[in-house]
């Protein structure tokens, strides 16, 4: 029987593990002195490396990063945040590494890096997935050799009308919009982002005007107007995600907005940092305000809680630290706090 535990804040958690360990981690942040412990983990899943909840919470869908990639479905005890397993549907594609689900909880989608591919599964009764509606393959390649060879769609994810389907496609330097058409994808229009960018993640502010994409291969984010009637990105602007001076290798990694929609941060890896942007609120424009070490190796990804505080996935030092957000600012502290976890790769925070 579940016992609630009103001073926790569920997170959880997504990472690189075979099926025989621990992968997904549920995690509790206590509100009153903002110290983490891990609440459950569950085994059974090969690197599932990438979280969506469903728009009531009731749900967990996982991306099973394997080579015969699949979507699980988990059911959520919302006192706890314990998770039970209830469907898996094979992606027929390599390495999911994104999943996403539409607002109204009717249709979850998937992008598949290694084969350059999507899909979208209708939800059905009782936390299970219907047959999938949709699986578009990709073709071409990038300007990049070792990283642009082929198709590699990193993220997938419904605009806020409900309209498109959005995604960016790493391996072909471009953001194609999908209508999403009662579970079918029809191809709409696509944006280039300059060559060898790789484009990676994507978030909408929430005014639904404007939107902003991690380009993981030159370490940069793009700013765009967004029209929804039209499905179109208008580009305006691209800025660095490094500090001045930065010498040496690394690739951005992840990118979020503050909820008050002021700030937006990203993740570089090998500077291992988390740059602030302040948002201009008349333009949409970004100014580079701030760098913060993540006090760890490869932040993969990073999420924020509804009380404010940052956690960030340091994915090659086994760990999630956690910062205070002011709120004034957006400046990033670091509270003193952080869970041992290992290979994490993905957080989510319960509302």
């Amino acid at each position: 029987m579940e016992q609630a535990v009103s001073k926790d804040t569920f997170f959880y958690i997504g990472t690189y593990a075979s099926a025989d360990q621990p992968g997904i981690y549920v995690g509790a942040l206590d509100s009153d002195t903002g110290e983490m412990r891990i609440a459950h983990d569950i085994a059974g899943v090969d690197n599932p490396s990438y979280l969506a909840l469903s728009p009531d919470q009731n749900s967990l869908y996982v991306a099973s990063e394997t080579d015969e990639g699949e979507v699980l479905v988990y059911r959520r005890g919302k006192s706890t945040g314990e998770l039970h397993l209830m469907d898996r549907k094979s992606t027929k594609g390599a390495s999911p590494c994104y999943v996403s689900v539409t607002e109204d909880g009717k249709w979850v989608l998937t992008s598949n890096y290694s084969s350059g591919s999507v899909n979208v599964f209708p939800v059905g009764d009782q936390d299970t997935l219907g047959e999938m509606s949709a699986l578009i393959e990709h073709t071409g390649r990038g300007l990049n050799d070792d990283r642009q060879e082929g198709p590699h769609a990193h993220s997938i994810q419904p605009d806020p009308s409900g309209q498109y389907a959005v995604v960016c496609d790493l391996g072909l330097d471009q953001i194609i919009v999908y209508r999403l058409e009662e579970g079918r994808l029809v191809t709409h229009r696509e944006t280039s982002q300059p060559p060898g960018s790789g484009p990676r993640h994507l978030v909408f502010h929430k005014n639904g005007k404007w939107a902003y994409v991690v380009n993981e291969l030159n370490n940069t984010v793009t700013a765009f107007m967004y029209d929804a009637r039209r499905g179109e990105f208008s580009t305006v602007q691209h800025i660095s995600t490094l500090p001045e001076g930065h010498t040496g290798e690394g690739t951005a990694a992840d990118i979020r907005i503050s909820p008050c929609g002021r700030f937006l941060y990203a993740s570089n890896r090998g500077d291992d940092s988390i740059v602030l942007y302040h948002i201009d609120q008349e333009s949409g424009e970004l100014e580079a305000v701030d760098w913060t070490s993540t006090l760890g190796q490869t932040p993969r990804n990073f999420n924020v809680l509804p009380e404010g505080i940052l956690l960030v996935a340091n994915q090659d030092s086994n760990n999630i630290v956690a910062f205070q957000v002011d709120r004034e600012d957006g400046r990033l502290t670091h509270t003193g706090f952080k869970l041992e976890v290992p290979r994490p790769v993905c957080i989510v925070p319960v509302d």
